[in-house]
């Protein structure tokens, strides 16, 4: 059941920042529009919004039902000051079959493969925790800024399990494999100056300005022309398990995919008008034509 609140003004408890738009409150997932930036939280608090079974169906149904039509950017964050996303569901996980354990690591990879590959850009906003399922979900979005107070980690090997939800493949792939191994062998969790350092997220801010910082992040990117944004996105996602020479074939057809497009000619066409020209003007309001 979603229900659709009407414009309102609400802070997303204390990150104290207010948007006004639209809210679709589905279970344990929460989704705001604000212009065309999507803004989904988890919201299990009361369990540090670990991933159950749950969760993860609402936070597909949220994906699945985001108008691309209107929608150019989402931002990815969690309720509360203290966690992301502080794992998978321990308890639920503690009872499964190893057919089960499998379905399960199924779910959470379709889900995070096809956040992924989502047309428009997704920022992972991360307010603290982000252990495990958390890290994965974080990983499986374009990029990541954090929290002062962020903390990541695959703890699985200290409960007896491998990561399930992409953690072992993204890990190694945005630090590098003998950094993924070390952390992923160890269990060991780093702090968000570390995560900095080894380039498993952009930025740090604190806890206030995060999602201010990646609202405005996402904003700026939904301000630039939508097809050329979304063709840059399949270009370096497919392009990175090509080899060179089949990756510049593919960013060739992306790039000209881009031409003879309304945004592609308003675009060059404004930059070449004269500084005084009157039809000139800063931004060009893209129409994703």
């Amino acid at each position: 059941m979603v229900r659709i609140l009407p414009t309102v003004c609400c802070a997303i408890d204390k990150l104290r920042h207010v948007i006004k738009k639209e809210t679709e409150i589905m279970g344990f997932v929460d989704y705001a529009v604000d212009g065309a930036v999507g803004l989904v939280t988890i919201n299990r608090p009361q369990a540090l919004n670990a991933l159950n079974s749950q969760v993860l169906d609402d936070l597909n149904e949220v994906i699945d039902n985001v108008n691309l039509d209107e929608i150019r950017a989402l931002v990815i964050t969690g309720a509360g000051d203290k966690s992301f996303v502080a794992g998978a569901d321990i308890g639920e996980m503690s009872k499964l079959t190893k057919k089960e354990g499998e379905a399960f690591g199924k779910k959470g990879n379709d889900l995070f493969l096809k956040i992924e590959t989502f047309p428009v850009p997704v920022i992972a906003a991360v307010n603290g925790f982000a252990l495990g399922g958390g890290n994965e979900l974080a990983m499986s979005c374009d990029f990541r800024i954090c929290s002062d107070n962020a903390m990541f980690g695959q703890p699985e090997t200290g409960l007896g399990i491998t990561p399930g939800f992409g953690g072992t493949q993204r890990l190694a792939r945005l630090v590098g494999p003998g950094m993924a191994k070390q952390m992923i062998y160890t269990a060991r969790n780093i702090k968000a100056d570390e995560a900095y350092r080894i380039g498993l997220v952009n930025q740090i801010c604190t806890i206030e300005e995060l999602l201010p910082t990646a609202m405005k992040l996402a904003s700026t990117i939904a301000g630039n022309a939508p097809i050329a944004v979304r063709n840059c996105k399949s270009a370096v996602n497919e392009g990175i398990q090509l080899s060179m020479s089949d990756a510049v074939r593919l960013e060739e057809e992306l790039f000209g995919g881009c031409f003879e497009s309304e945004d592609q000619q308003e675009g060059m066409a404004n930059f070449l008008r004269k500084k005084d020209d009157p039809a000139k003007v800063k931004h060009v309001a893209f129409q994703n034509k």
